[in-house]
This record gives C-alpha cells, structure tokens and sequence, in this order.
C-alpha cells in the first residue's frame, strides 16, 4: 500500500503533485520516493510511465507536465465501445488483424504530451505505432484487434490522462475535418477580441489619466491628483499584462523551460521592464511611470497579431490542392465503361479495379476475376504490414489498398474522402530525408537571433546609462526588443514556396511539399522514362508476327493484358478483335514489374512480356531482332512460344519543343525497359550517349544512385509502376498520370499527361520561388538592420516599435507571395504567346 502522509508539517501542506502540479490535499498526498501525487490517479500514471521507462516524459516540458486525474472516469465509459456494430462505425480501418482509429483528444497541450502517445506501443505491445495531430488534438492508433479491443485502447488512453472524446452522435453524422478547424479558428479569433477589447479600454483610459502628464497642468492638480492617477494606471494596467499580454508571458516562460529563447522572449523581457520600472516610480513617487506605452504596446502586438493572420488567412495556400490528384477510376454501366476522378464517386458505383490499382474508397468486393474466387489486397500504405490480405466476394475492403492479380470489381460504400489520400501521400514511410537548404539557414537564423537581439539590447542600454539618460536607455532596451523580429523571415520562405506550391497545382503539377519545389528548383538532370513518359499511350499501332493465333487465343491475350496498368499491357488491351466482349475467368495472374505478365483462362497458361522473361518457359526459340517497332512484347501458351506483338509509339505532341527548351540548362537521360529497336530514332532528339536501354526497375534505381554519387541533382520522371523505386531515390521523383489510379506515395509529385510538354514552365516557377525567397530574406534583414539602427539611438517609442513589427512580416510575406503570382502568370503568358 503507498504510504499515506498524515504527520504534514505547516510548510508542507501547499505541496505540488510530481505528475500534474496541482496542490495536494493535506493528509492525502501520496508518496512514492520523495515525489509527491495528488491523487491515485496521477500515481498510477507515473508508475506506469516508470514500468515502461517512459518517465522522461516530465522532462520534455516542465515537471507539470501530465493532466490531473482527480475526476479519473469509471471503468465503464466506453464500454459501448464493445459492441462491434459501433466499433465498425468509429473504426477508420479493420482487417487483416489490424485496426486503426483516430481519437479526438482534448488534454493534448505540449511536446510531451506528442511524445508520450507516440510511445503507446511501449506500453502495449499489440498497439503498433500512433501518430499526433498537435493542431487537431487528434491521435491516429493503428493496433491488432486481437490482442487489444477499441475499448482497451481507449481505456489505456485513459489511464495514462488522455482521455479521448468519443461522442455516439458521430456515428450518425461527423463533422469534418474543415468544419472543425473553423469553429477553433472563430474560438481563437474571438478570445483575441475579447483580448484587443480589454487592451483597448485600459489603453485609452490610461492615456485619459495621464494627461496631466502631457499638458503639464498646475502643481496644485500635480500634487492632488498625481499619485491618484498613477495608481488608477497601475490597476488600469495589470489586466493589460496578465490577460491581454498574457500569450507572451506564457510563451517566455515555456521557453525559459525547455532551456530555448523564442521571439516572444524579447517581447516579454520588454513588458515586464515596463510594468516593473512603471510600478516602481508610481509606488516611490519618483514618476509617472510608462504605463501608456505599456498598455500601448500590447494593444498594437496583439491588433498587429489580428491583422498578420487575417493577411496570412487571406494569402495563405492549403493542401486542399491535393483534391485535385489526377487518380482516376474505371466506372462500369450497364453497357459502358469510363474513367472519372475518384472524387466524383457517388455510393452505389461499380468500380473496377487492375492489378496493382489502388482502391479509393470503402467498398464491397463484388466480383473476382480470377478462377480461384480470391483477391489479394496490399494494405501496407495503411498499416505497414506487407502481407497481402485474401478476400471473397461480399467482404468490405477499405481505402487504401492495393489490388494484387487479377481484376476485381466493386461496389462503393462510403463518399470518397480526399483527406485518406493526403494521409497515404504524406506517410513516413514514403518521406525523403531531404535536407532542405533554406530551411536550415531560417533554422540558424532564427536559433541566433534572440541571443544576439539581447545583447545588441542590452549594450545600447548600458550606453545610454551610462551617459546618465535613464529614460532613454529604458525606451532603447524596449524599442530594441520589439522592433527587431526574425518572423518576418521565417515566414518568407513558406509563403513563398507554399505558394509556389500552390500554383504550381493549379497548372496540374502537384508536389508533396515545399520541399519539393526547393529541391525542384535545384536539379540539373532529368532522367525520362520512355513508355507512357516520352511516348503517348493513346496513338499505338499493335502488329503481330508469328504462329496463326485463333480469335479465341487473340481475345485470351488481351483479356490477360486486361489486368496491368503497364502502357503496353494497355495497348494489347485496346486491339481491335473479331470477337468482341468476350469474357473468361483467369486464375494465377501474377505481375512481373519490369519484365511481364502471366495468367491460366481454361486451362491454358499464358506468358506476355519481354523475351528474357518468356524464354525461360520455353525450348530451343531464338529472339528474332528485326523489327522496326517501338516496343516488343513477346507471347507463350502452355510452354509454345507463338510470336511477339509489335508496338509502335508515337511520342507526344511537342516533345521535340521542350526537350530544346531544356538541353542547354539540363543534362537529359532515357531510361527504358525495352529494347534498342527505337534508339536511332531517339537519338535526333537526345545525345545517343544519355540513352539506355534493357533496364530493369533494380536497374533503374541504381542508375539514378550512380548520378547521385558524381554530384548530380537528379529529376526522375516515369509511370510509378516500373519507376517506384527509382523515383523515390531520384531527388524529385514525378509520376506521369494518365487515366489510371496512378496515385504513387513514393513520388514527390503527380504531373498529369496533358502538361507534360509544359514541364520547362514548371521549372522556371519552381526557381522563380527560390528566388523570391532570397529576395525577402534580403528584405527581412534590411528592415532589421535599419529598425535597429534607429531603436538604438532612442528615436523610435515601444508603441512606434509594436506597430512596425507586425507590418514588416505583413509586408514581406505579402511580397513573397504576390512576387510568386506575378512572375509564375509571366511565366505562363511568355508561353503562350
């Protein structure tokens, strides 16, 4: 049993719980090793954290970390969440043994509270990771449903004080993401009026009061009314600090915590020398103080907070761009078969899907096109695991997975949600540790700028007092403090690139992140794939050479080629036959990234691909290399080698155009898969020597790594299938989206098909971005160098300085922003005209 303190000392009694910091009862205070807990609770909670030698959790922030447990709820609370049609309900995710669900939690404050629900699975072993949205105080848990119930879960988040919000009229109709984020905006906004309001009347009031001051009125008023006045300052004042000014108290002090100096550090050293000297001369009698400038400059910190996110609100760029993806999916009517945007889906569609296609949304699982009954969905975008999960007909697969083998058709379940695409894109599996330039400089920036501001203050202080001016060294350290604000810099990149970012999806490019467009800006290689990259996938031309082949036998070729999404495999999917809509069951499709595609329709088993790949199935046949065509797929039936298809490309429209517009600026490299039928042709267009060809996808990718290796700023461009792994090395790797769901996390970008030819544009906007950047880096410094040059002599006031503070990050992120616009719309016009 722990230890109860009953004998407490006078001295005592006020004692502060280790784990939430509330004050502890008298004679009820629990102790485990000279720390002291409020409650049950919050001893349960550290005892656990010290179980899993999780207690350097109450060092992140500050010793106060955790939530009081005082009101721990019962061990009922979510018991309903044992009834497995609610459970469904909630549940973002569930199959193959794993589950995920995404819990709203409101105690989520700071940076340990991050770190310890991102360290749910060493507390149970069947949670497998969790995730934090600090902004939406959410936390994403994926976990073995086995091992662990929903109910568990939420228990454990529980016991630890993060008790989740789960509400049962979400069931019924869910808020969305956007939704909530407005109603937080509109809370925020009106705490901030409330706030301006309070500063505002204390500000004029005190103004009013000191007039005296100003007109110098008579001793009589002096002598009656000074110390009246000063005093009514003084009250006037202190909801000005501690309410309205409160924001940067409390973020000096975190600061001062976690042993780190932010900007708001100045700005309350600032605050509180006012108050402190204010108070002083009041209470001694030696001055009017400067409360005016006190309540003054909290005024206009916080009308200049109003106004820096009304303008960033206005300018601001959002990922809802990514709604934009150009992923596509085949719809099936009664007689007809289309591609639209997932984003159109409607409830009740029947989708179909290819080998290797990504399923959108919620669905039943309708038909299997594959003898065995069976299909194999790749959840590892989800969940991470890369075991394929079986299904049958009737069973529900979720968003997110990949389909494995043969075509499978669906029916849609749920409205198809953006937001789970933009949860697979940003995935941590699928990031690159780039090391972006601009940012560390801003990082360096901002790290040293405090510190140095402290002393530039502190120096100019120590002159003016020593030249005996005390009013004016009071009005230099506070001006210094406050006009001086790396903000302005540390916002110009992201609004600059942010919105660069942003246009450049309005042209239908669409990048991962800021990034991306920096790292897009600094390549001095592109590596081209060529089917489906340089060549059009629409215009194909299929000729076959060989042993006669039956109608029955030419239909069975293309309904195997039905299953890929790979450009050739379209083009034999496309041919024109005798036999139209002719249906089989195939059994055993498998995909060979790379190399081909085989499947069993009746009994037959049929090989297409390249010739090393069908050569291994088949006896004493020689490759017959002369052919004239773009691309070769070659054809076996049940180990007889029947001949090849011939397919001719034609490369797409203006090809020639943008490759002169990039020779000069950039090295330019094919890579292919195919053979070197096509590389006299190729070579009018590129230097023969950048050409290769025969490659395989491992091929590819240490192709890229080997121009890394020689100092090369590599862009891949390819179709995503082939081309994953090359494009995820490659320092911007681009997936080229035709009509298929092409969506690729392992890229940093989607460019769609018909701007293909557009990509010297893409280019120049991307550098235009970086450029601008630098540009208000320069700007940001220069307003410093020249705030401060002025501060020092004392001819700026701390209410001069909280009005120029603000306006000069308005100014610079405006600029950063508006610069992008104007020169990527110039950018664009030169082109067409």
């Amino acid at each position: 049993m722990p230890e109860i303190i009953t004998d407490v000392p006078l001295i005592e009694q006020h004692l502060a719980c280790y784990h939430c910091g509330e004050e502890c009862e008298p004679n009820e205070a629990l102790k485990i090793e000279e720390k002291q807990f409020c409650c049950q609770g919050c001893k349960t909670v550290y005892e656990i954290l010290e179980e899993n030698n999780l207690c350097s959790y109450y060092n992140l922030a500050d010793k106060t970390a955790g939530r009081s447990l005082k009101d721990l709820p019962t061990s009922t609370q979510f018991a309903f969440l044992d009834d497995q049609a609610i459970a469904f309900k909630l549940l973002d995710f569930s199959d193959g043994g794993i589950s995920k669900m995404t819990f709203y939690i409101p105690a989520i404050h700071c940076s340990a509270c991050i770190w310890l629900l991102e360290n749910l699975h060493k507390l149970d072993e069947n949670i497998l990771n969790s995730r934090v949205n600090f902004l939406r105080k959410e936390v994403s848990v994926t976990f073995k449903h086995e091992g662990i119930s929903l109910r568990q879960v939420a228990d454990l988040l529980t016991s630890i004080g993060y008790t989740p919000l789960i509400r049962l009229d979400s069931l019924e109709k869910k808020e969305s993401n956007k939704q909530k984020e407005i109603q937080q905006d509109k809370k925020a906004y009106r705490q901030m009026y409330y706030k301006l309001g309070v500063a505002f009347f204390c500000f004029g009031n005190i103004m009013l009061l000191s007039l005296p001051e100003y007109l110098s009125f008579s001793d009589y008023i002096e002598t009656n009314f000074r110390k009246l006045f000063g005093y009514l300052n003084f009250i006037l004042a202190l909801p000005v600090a501690f309410y309205s000014g409160m924001y940067y108290l409390q973020s000096a002090l975190t600061a001062f915590r976690q042993k780190h100096l932010n900007i708001e550090v100045p700005i309350a050293l600032g605050m509180i020398v006012l108050l402190f000297v204010s108070t002083y001369e009041v209470f001694t009698g030696t001055g009017a103080g400067y409360f005016d400038s006190l309540a003054g400059l909290i005024f206009f910190l916080l009308l200049g907070r109003l106004f820096q996110q009304k303008t960033y609100q206005s300018l601001s760029f959002e990922r809802d761009h990514l709604s934009y993806f150009p992923v596509s999916v085949l719809v099936k009517n009664q007689d007809s078969e289309k591609y639209v945007p997932v984003k159109e889906l409607k409830v009740g569609d029947r989708i179909v899907i290819h080998n290797q296609e990504l399923i959108p949304s919620d669905s039943i699982l309708l038909q299997i096109n594959d003898a065995s009954g069976k299909a194999l969905i790749d959840y590892s975008f989800v969940t991470g695991e890369a075991v394929p999960v079986e299904k049958v007909s009737g069973e529900m697969i979720y968003a997110g997975g990949r389909q494995i083998g043969g075509t499978i058709e669906l029916e849609v379940m749920k409205p198809f949600s953006q937001s789970y695409l933009t949860q697979l894109w940003n995935n941590d599996i699928f990031k690159k540790q780039n090391n972006s330039k601009i940012t560390r400089i801003t990082d360096q920036f901002s790290k040293r700028f405090t510190i140095n501001l402290l002393l530039v203050a502190i120096t100019a202080t120590a002159y003016w007092l020593w030249q005996g001016d005390t009013s004016t060294a009071l009005k230099v350290f506070t001006s210094v403090l406050i006009v001086a604000c790396p903000c302005a810099l540390a916002l110009s990149a992201p609004f600059a690139l942010g919105n660069t970012l942003r246009i450049l999806g309005k042209y239908k490019l669409y990048l991962k992140s800021t990034d991306a467009v920096e790292s897009l800006a600094n390549i001095d290689t592109i590596v081209f794939d060529k089917t489906g990259t340089i060549t059009d996938t629409h215009k194909t031309q299929v000729k076959y050479e060989g042993k006669l082949l039956t109608d029955k036998e030419l239909a069975m070729v293309q309904h195997v080629a039905k299953n890929s999404t790979h450009p050739l495999s379209k083009a034999l999917a496309k041919m024109n036959l005798p036999e139209k809509n002719q249906t089989f069951a195939i059994a055993n499709f498998r995909e060979y990234i790379g190399k081909g595609i085989e499947g069993e329709i009746e009994g037959n088993h049929l090989l297409l691909g390249s010739y090393s790949f069908i050569s291994a199935y088949v006896k004493d046949e020689k490759e017959d290399k002369s052919t004239e065509a773009s691309a070769v797929v070659h054809l076996a039936i049940n180990g007889d080698y029947k001949g090849k298809f011939l397919i001719s490309n034609e490369y797409r429209k203006g090809l020639e155009k943008m490759l002169n517009s990039l020779e000069n600026k950039y090295e330019l490299l094919v890579l292919s898969g195919d053979n070197e039928q096509e590389k006299e042709r190729l070579s009018k267009i590129f230097d023969k020597k950048n050409l290769t060809f025969k490659q395989t996808p491992q091929d590819k990718l240490n192709f890229i790594k080997d121009l890394q290796v020689k100092g090369k700023n590599v862009m891949m461009i390819g179709d995503g299938l082939n081309d994953a792994g090359a494009l995820k090395q490659s320092n911007v790797g681009i997936a080229l989206a035709e009509d298929v769901a092409s969506f690729s996390p392992a890229s940093d970008g989607i460019l769609e098909a018909s701007v293909f030819t557009q990509l010297p544009q893409f280019l120049q906007i991307a550098k235009a971005g970086k450029q601008v950047v630098n540009w208000s880096f320069a700007i940001s410094l220069a307003y410093n160098i020249v705030g401060l040059s002025f501060a020092v002599q004392g001819l700026f006031t701390p209410v001069i300085s909280a009005i120029l503070m603000p306006l000069s990050s308005i100014t610079v992120v405006s600029f950063a922003t508006l610069a992008v616009s104007l020169w990527a719309r110039r950018i664009v016009k030169g082109k067409n005209s």
